[in-house]
C-alpha cells in the first residue's frame, strides 16, 4: 500500500500545476502587441485568461503570486507556421501524417486527429516558450493539403486549441507539381475547384460525386464552402513575386477569400501590392540566399521592407525543420533586430520584431482576440526568461499556458542527467564497455 501511494504522489508531482490563477510580478514585462518592454510589470492571470498586465497593476489578494526578479516576462511565443505534433520521424512514414499521398481525399482532410502531444517536439519546443503553433498538413494529389489547425503545447492530452482553423494550399513551383507539371495548370485546377465548391455550395444533396479520380470529393467541395464564403482563412505557400501577384488577384473571383501569404520570399519586391489587398504574410526569416528559381530576389530584408511598405507581417517557417524546430522563430526575430545595424539593410525594433513571434501570428489567422499577446482577455500563455528571449543564449525559466504552470525537461535533459557522469554497474548492458 505504500508504495502505491508513493508512486500515486510521484505521478501527481509530474503533471502541471492545477491552478489557473496567478500574478506574475516584479517583471520586465513585453505585451507582445509591438511595444517596448515595460520595467516593474505585472501581469495577473484569472481563470486560464489575462486580466490585466502593466506597471502599476494591482494584485487581487488571495492568488498565487511569482516574482519574476526584474527577468524577461512575455507572452508565449506562438509557431506561425509548422507541422509540430504530426510528424515525429520523416523517414518512418507511421510516424509521419503531415501528407497522405494515396488518399482520394485532399482538402477535407483534417489534421487534428493525428496530433500527438506525447511527440518529442512538442516538449522540446515548450521548453524554448513556444505556447501555441499553426499545424499546416503537406500538399501531395492536389493544390490542396487539408486543413489545419491551431494547438496548444501543453502537458496533456487536449492539444487542439482551434481543429479547421485554416486551408493550406500551395502554388509556384510547388503547386505547378501537384496540378501536373506548370502553374498554368495549378490555375486550371483551382478555377475548376472553385467552380465546383460554388456548384456545391448551391445545391449540396445534389453534388455529384464523382469517384476516387475526381479532382473534387464530395468531402473536399464541404471543406472548401468555409474557404470561399470567408469563415476561414486560405494559407497560399508561395515565393515568387509574380506568383505572389497571381494569387492576390484570386480576390478578384473570389472577395470573399481571407489569403494569407506562407514564404513570400520575394514579397519585398510588391510589398505595395501586397498592403494595398490588406493580405497578411508569414513569411519565410531566414531567406538570404535562393534556395530555388522562385526565390532569386532572396534578402534577409524581405520582412523589414514589407512592414515598412504597411504589409502585416510575422513569421513562419515552412521548408525549414517545421516539424521540430519552430523554436529557432526566436533566432529569426533576433536576427531582424540585428539587420538595423547592418548599413544597406531593414529591420525592425525590439517590439516589433518580438511581435513577429507573437500577436503576428495571431493576427494573421484572425486569433489576436484569444492569442499572442498579454492583453486583457486573452489566454493566460505567459513565458518567464533568464533573459533577452531574442538573444540565442536565453532559456525559458517559466511556463504557463492557459495560467497552468508547464513542465520544462526534455528528453535531452534526461539523457543528460543519465549519462553525463555514469556509475558502474547503473548502466545498461550496452554501456558497460
Amino acid at each position: 500500500m505504500k508504495k502505491m501511494l508513493l508512486a500515486a504522489a510521484a505521478m501527481s508531482a509530474a503533471l502541471p500545476a492545477a491552478a489557473q490563477t496567478v500574478a506574475v510580478t516584479n517583471a520586465r514585462l513585453v505585451i507582445g502587441d509591438g511595444s517596448a518592454p515595460v520595467d516593474g510589470g505585472t501581469v495577473v492571470v484569472r481563470d486560464g485568461r489575462v486580466v490585466a498586465a502593466g506597471a502599476g497593476v494591482a494584485v487581487p489578494a488571495g492568488i498565487p503570486v511569482v516574482d519574476a526578479g526584474g527577468r524577461w516576462v512575455t507572452p508565449g511565443l506562438f509557431a506561425g507556421f509548422s507541422r509540430v505534433g504530426i510528424v515525429e520521424v520523416d523517414g518512418v512514414s507511421e510516424t509521419d501524417d503531415s501528407a497522405a499521398a494515396g488518399s482520394p481525399f485532399n482538402a477535407a482532410i483534417d489534421v487534428a486527429p493525428a496530433v500527438n502531444p506525447k511527440t518529442s517536439a512538442v516538449v522540446l519546443n515548450r521548453a524554448e516558450g513556444i505556447t501555441r503553433a499553426v499545424v499546416a498538413p503537406e500538399a501531395r494529389g492536389s493544390i490542396f493539403a487539408g486543413q489545419g489547425a491551431v494547438i496548444d503545447l501543453g502537458a496533456d492530452m487536449d492539444a487542439v486549441t482551434r481543429p479547421r482553423a485554416f486551408q493550406f494550399m500551395v502554388y509556384g513551383e510547388e503547386g505547378g507539381r501537384r496540378a501536373g507539371g506548370s502553374r498554368p495548370a495549378a490555375i486550371a485546377m483551382l478555377r475548376n475547384i472553385l467552380f465546383e465548391v460554388r456548384d456545391y455550395a448551391r445545391a449540396p444533396a445534389g453534388f455529384a460525386d464523382r469517384g476516387k479520380d475526381a479532382l473534387l470529393t464530395r468531402a473536399d467541395a464541404q471543406a472548401l464552402v468555409p474557404v470561399v464564403t470567408g469563415q476561414v482563412p486560405l494559407l497560399v505557400h508561395v515565393e515568387r513575386a509574380s506568383d505572389i501577384l497571381v494569387v492576390l488577384g484570386l480576390k478578384r473571383d473570389v472577395p470573399a477569400l481571407k489569403l494569407v501569404l506562407v514564404g513570400a520570399t520575394e514579397g519585398w519586391t510588391v510589398a505595395q501590392q501586397i498592403a494595398a489587398a490588406k493580405v497578411p504574410v508569414l513569411a519565410t526569416a531566414l531567406a538570404d540566399l535562393p534556395a530555388s528559381f522562385e526565390q532569386l530576389a532572396a534578402t534577409q530584408s524581405n520582412i523589414g521592407r514589407m512592414q515598412a511598405a504597411g504589409v502585416s507581417v510575422a513569421i513562419g517557417m515552412i521548408n525549414d525543420d517545421e516539424a521540430r524546430q519552430a523554436r529557432l522563430i526566436k533566432q529569426y526575430a533576433g536576427n531582424l533586430i540585428a539587420l538595423t545595424k547592418v548599413p544597406g539593410a531593414t529591420g525592425l525594433d525590439w517590439g516589433r520584431a518580438f511581435a513577429t513571434i507573437s500577436s503576428g501570428p495571431a493576427e494573421a489567422l484572425g486569433m489576436a482576440g484569444e492569442f499572442g499577446s498579454l492583453r486583457p482577455g486573452r489566454r493566460g500563455d505567459v513565458v518567464m526568461w533568464d533573459g533577452d528571449p531574442l538573444e540565442i543564449g536565453t532559456a525559458a525559466v517559466k511556463v504557463f499556458i492557459d495560467g497552468v504552470e508547464q513542465p520544462l525537461e526534455t528528453r535531452q535533459d534526461q539523457l543528460r542527467r543519465r549519462y553525463f557522469d555514469p556509475k558502474e554497474g547503473a548502466l545498461p548492458k550496452a554501456y558497460e564497455r
